[in-house]
């Protein structure tokens, strides 16, 4: 018995299962998942939960197989299964092998999206309400630094009302320049007006990782961006432009912005103080890496086992050693991939962003915003871990998953270059 003659046996069974709407209904909670993800955590876990039940109706076998045997949707299923492998050769408890996978079960979310989004017409829909959650982020934030007065500042700092600096910082930086793109697309299509009202929310967004909340990743990231744009709109000679325009920019920065100096003054003083104090921010995530290469040098080819790196670090630890020193976080997203599973699965991982990377390589305004998404996951993973990571791992996902299945569809839309997301 096929959809059809189930759905027409009973005309409220018809309704309930009618394709279209079960179709509508799930990606309107992946809308609604990228909205919580600036602010809650518990909600987008809840929303995550749903979409699952919302798309299981929606996406069959044989959609979601096509997308695994890609590269684009495959590799991460790899990547998931080595991990699940590498449970296997830990040498530390099942409850730690289970958490330490619990890292890589968003990766098999991917292929879910891209069959989910290759169909639909709707990615547009992600994309504005993820911009629209960022802006209202984006009003609270300099509202609480620019209200001295008022009582309630921020969970963790002025300007950050939820989650975190880097967390929020991330998301702007991502807003920011996908603006900045738009602008200029909209610059040359005579909408003149349109393009100074983005590039002016744009300059908001930066503003505020300058002066507000400032991520150090994210400013390696912002100028790593700046330049791609640079070369997207105008080649090599728009690289030395994008770079002359990072300099000139830097300088009025640094000298307007105290907050920015002290925390790179900082990030200095913390590193030439590393051997002296590793208490630091910086100091401990050099003594992270320190301990990683080693730990990868231990074995690697397979790696310790998916889960092995906290007994790793208790392992190592002496009577001198910071508890915060102990860790499940090396701060390198290569690092946590290598030392759980060696060599194989940094090729894996480096395969996975190379075919993401190479999927977002058309002139489209929906390819430049996945390829910025992942430009963003692969330079802050060198300093953190950032695919494992909860927020900037599900934004990588649900970036690569809604907007890949959007390029995968249709991949020459004109009206994707010049009439906007």
């Amino acid at each position: 018995m096929n959809w059809a003659q189930v759905t027409s046996s009973t005309p409220l069974l018809a309704r309930l299962l009618n394709r279209p709407r079960l179709e509508r209904n799930a990606d309107l909670v992946v809308v609604a998942l990228v909205v919580s993800l600036p602010w809650s955590t518990s909600a987008t876990v809840v929303l995550g939960f749903l979409w699952l039940i919302a798309v299981g109706p929606t996406v069959g076998f044989a959609s979601v197989r096509r997308e695994v045997m890609t590269r684009v949707g495959g590799l991460p299923v790899l990547l998931w299964a080595l991990a699940a492998l590498g449970m296997l050769w830990a040498d530390v408890s099942w409850s730690e092998r289970i958490r330490g996978l619990d890292a890589f079960h968003k990766l098999l979310a991917i292929p879910l999206l891209l069959a989910q989004f290759r169909r639909s017409d709707r990615a547009r829909w992600v994309v504005f309400g993820f911009l629209g959650s960022a802006l209202l982020l984006l009003v609270v934030s300099w509202w609480l630094a620019l209200a001295p007065g008022l009582t309630w500042r921020g969970d963790v700092s002025p300007g950050v009302p939820t989650k975190d600096y880097m967390s929020q910082s991330g998301i702007f930086v991502l807003c920011a320049l996908g603006l900045l793109a738009q602008a200029a697309e909209s610059w040359r299509a005579g909408r003149v007006g349109l393009a100074l009202a983005l590039a002016l929310v744009a300059a908001a967004f930066l503003a505020n990782i300058v002066y507000v909340a400032t991520g150090r990743t994210t400013i390696v990231v912002m100028v790593v961006l700046v330049l791609l744009l640079g070369f997207r709109l105008f080649g090599w000679k728009g690289v030395l432009a994008a770079g002359l325009v990072v300099v000139v920019l830097a300088g009025l920065a640094w000298a307007s912005s105290p907050y920015l100096r002290e925390r790179m003054n900082s990030a200095v003083a913390n590193m030439q103080d590393y051997r002296s104090n590793v208490g630091t921010a910086v100091g401990l995530r050099l003594e992270f890496w320190r301990k990683s290469m080693d730990f990868i040098a231990e074995a690697p080819v397979i790696g310790h086992g998916t889960g092995a790196i906290h007994t790793l670090f208790r392992a190592r630890a002496t009577a001198e050693t910071l508890p915060q020193a102990i860790t499940t976080n090396p701060h390198s997203q290569i690092f946590a991939v290598a030392i759980q599973l060696g060599l194989i699965g940094t090729v894996l991982l480096f395969a996975m962003w190379i075919a993401h990377l190479a999927l977002f390589r058309g002139g489209t305004l929906i390819a430049w915003f996945g390829l910025i998404i992942v430009v963003q996951n692969v330079v802050s993973s060198l300093f953190n871990s950032h695919l494992s990571d909860f927020a900037q791992g599900w934004l990588y996902v649900l970036g690569v998953g809604a907007l890949g299945g959007m390029v995968l569809r249709r991949p020459s839309a004109p009206q994707d270059r010049e009439g906007g997301p």
